[in-house]
């Protein structure tokens, strides 16, 4: 039992070293978001975004749902309790950051141009169909 618990924390551990996953994480954290959107808040390339979104897909700390051409990440619904305890964590660490904190206005700021009726990627109707991924 401790081998299966000591592998879990290893493979999190992995995700957590690397400040741009951490950031991605910290986004999820407010809802799912499209590449495109992390992409725009992280003010990163497409191709780095998407590689931290594998990175984090295939250690399980991150899953995602399409809708036409969108991939839409967020947190899994179900997670081990040193993931919880990891992403409470970061939330509370997210607070002391300037970056992170800047990350989650942008993300705010994002949502409300949504709102007013700015182009929404991924569709209303991903959103409509998946009410629990909504983070708008």
């Amino acid at each position: 039992m401790g081998i299966l618990v000591d592998m879990k924390l290893v493979r999190i551990y992995q995700c957590l070293c690397d400040r741009t996953r951490l950031r991605i994480l910290n986004l999820l954290m407010h809802g799912p978001l499209c590449v495109c959107h992390i992409q725009e808040i992280l003010r990163e390339p497409q191709v780095k975004v998407s590689k931290h979104l594998r990175y984090l897909r295939a250690r399980g700390l991150v899953e995602v749902g399409k809708s036409g051409h969108w991939r839409i990440y967020h947190l899994p619904a179900r997670r081990s309790s040193e993931l919880d305890a990891n992403l409470r964590c970061l939330q509370d660490c997210a607070l002391e950051d300037a970056e992170f904190r800047a990350d989650v206005a942008k993300l705010g700021k994002l949502r409300n141009k949504i709102k007013d009726g700015a182009p929404l990627c991924p569709p209303r109707s991903f959103l409509t169909r998946n009410p629990a991924l909504c983070g708008c």
